[in-house]
């Protein structure tokens, strides 16, 4: 694993004193998008050099932003959590209140399937963020969806979040090691559903 770069004194950190130019947030941005398609494709051992040439960056220019590939995958995962983050608040503002939970949790399983969230990115690496971790870092907007369900009745009033929270890593984990298929995610999520649905939202 390549974890520095020789020739930068850049820490690679944009929230520092000075804002990135232009140009420069240009590449981070592109170097960003490139690493999350190649660690989807080959998973978190894929390569520095690999995420530069998707980029169409020199390898330095990497690191003038990253200097580590574990400083890479956080940025990758701070994303990742900031999308999934907003995504829940628009579900929880456009969704049927009922079902808001339910399609969350559906989208997050079928991504993980794919190794195309957090949960791919951060299985068997170094970085000090586990599944757990990361997924307890939503908590706040999985318990908004939680509430929100509980209070139109599709979701048992006993349910708590941190069961909630237990049941969505788990079926990560599941989903994202042996690569479920479609079916069985569906067969899965059915069965995890209607032991969180309320006896009178079951129909």
């Amino acid at each position: 694993m390549i974890t520095t770069n020789p020739s930068s004194g850049e820490t690679g950190d944009p929230g520092g004193a000075r804002p990135l130019r232009a140009d420069a947030q240009r590449n981070r941005e592109r170097i960003l998008a490139a690493a999350e398609a190649v660690f989807a494709e080959k998973g978190p051992s894929a390569s520095t050099e690999e995420v530069a040439a998707r980029a169409g960056v020199a390898i330095g220019t990497v690191f003038k932003h990253f200097p580590t590939k574990q400083a890479l995958l956080q940025a990758i995962m701070k994303g990742l959590l900031g999308r999934l983050d907003g995504e829940m608040a628009e579900l929880a503002a456009e969704e049927a209140p009922g079902e808001a939970l339910f399609t969350f949790i559906t989208r997050m399983v079928e991504q993980a399937a794919r190794k195309r969230t957090v949960v791919g990115l951060l299985a068997e690496t170094g970085v000090d963020l586990q599944v757990a971790s990361s997924v307890r870092m939503l908590r706040d907007g999985i318990g908004t969806l939680l509430a929100r369900s509980q209070e139109a009745g599709t979701v048992r009033d006993d349910v708590r979040l941190d069961e909630v929270i237990a049941l969505l890593t788990g079926i990560c984990q599941g989903a994202l090691h042996a690569g479920w298929d479609g079916d069985l995610r569906r067969r899965t999520l059915a069965i995890v559903f209607a032991g969180l649905r309320a006896p009178e939202a079951r129909q």
